[in-house]
């Protein structure tokens, strides 16, 4: 299957081409981008930079000058303080884009316009990693702690992250998979955020995630081949 992997934050592209520092990197206008293969499965890594204008321009200029018939995105996201554990990796079942406000008719339908249901009927029954399934919620700005306690209300959330809703609508909207799976690197609790201020703590973290989620990328890429080839008995 035809695969593009969105890396999107600065901090985590860096920590890709560490983890592969013979990639011939090649420049397109909004990042750059390489070929790599696993076990003979090959994917294209693209650089897609932070922030939903960011993300959906890349998306879409992914769907146009690759024709991928699956994006992923890998990542890092903000957790909510008892409500998740650090470390904990997300597999976005639904994405919601919340920094919405609307003053002249309806925020919670600019909203909803705004969301993701993903169809991850291409995965198998049995998923190749521990993920916790669930909703990330996205905005153009850090968890602020005195929001918390309205988006647990509102949404449920636990976690949020800059760009998954936009990476998430976009693929949709051109019927292309995607998968999308963001690691917890620090919490935000109602009165502060753990890295805020300390971005080495940020990056270290950030280093953990990513190689995490490369570890486990080959598992996923021959779980998803399998499904496609009429496997789901595992």
């Amino acid at each position: 299957m035809k695969t593009v992997v969105i890396i999107s934050a600065n901090a985590e592209w860096r920590v890709v081409k560490e983890l592969y520092p013979n990639l011939e990197i090649q420049q397109s206008p909004f990042g750059e981008y390489a070929d790599l293969t696993f076990d003979l499965q090959p994917l294209t890594l693209f650089h897609g930079g932070w922030g939903k204008i960011s993300a959906a321009a890349t998306a879409q200029y992914v769907v146009d000058h690759f024709q991928p018939e699956l994006i992923i995105n890998l990542g890092t996201c903000g957790g909510f303080e008892g409500r998740i554990e650090r470390g904990t990796i997300i597999l976005a079942e639904k994405t919601i884009v919340y920094d919405i406000i609307e003053q002249m008719s309806d925020s919670d339908e600019a909203i909803e316009h705004y969301s993701t249901k993903l169809d991850l009927s291409f995965l198998p029954r049995i998923l190749p990693s521990p993920v916790l399934r669930g909703l990330l919620i996205s905005a153009d700005r850090d968890i602020v702690s005195t929001d918390i306690p309205s988006l647990i209300k509102k949404y449920n959330a636990v976690a949020a992250d800059w760009e998954s809703g936009a990476i998430a609508w976009v693929a949709q909207k051109n019927g292309v998979k995607c998968l999308i799976l963001r690691g917890v690197t620090d919490l935000v609790s109602t009165e502060e955020g753990e890295a805020y201020g300390d971005y080495d703590l940020f990056s270290q973290r950030t280093k953990e995630v990513m190689r995490n989620l490369f570890e486990q990328l080959p598992k996923w890429q021959d779980a998803i081949e399998k499904v496609q080839h009429g496997y789901r008995g595992y």
